[in-house]
């Protein structure tokens, strides 16, 4: 998620994750480092709302955010309650 710039810090990312709020194909995840694959589903809920991206790309650096956005496809977009 860091390097995809979803969040501005890999504890950020971390925090995220630790707190149960992402998940990987549907299933909630808990561990930071748990690896990811091209075509996983990864939804995180951030703030008031909950981000669907597949995984479309990896990139050994993190780059700026025209790089990073080739990286995922955005599936959906929808408000928390």
């Amino acid at each position: 998620m860091w390097h995809a710039r979803v969040v501005k810090a890999r504890s950020s990312a971390a925090e995220l994750v630790v707190t149960g709020h992402v998940r990987i194909n549907g299933t909630r995840e808990t561990s930071p480092g748990h690896a990811i694959k091209l075509g996983d589903v990864i939804t995180v809920a951030l703030d008031r709302t909950v981000r669907v991206l597949k995984v479309t790309g990896f990139n050994e650096r993190r780059g700026d955010a025209t790089s990073a956005r080739v990286l995922y496809e955005e599936l959906g977009d929808a408000k928390r309650n």
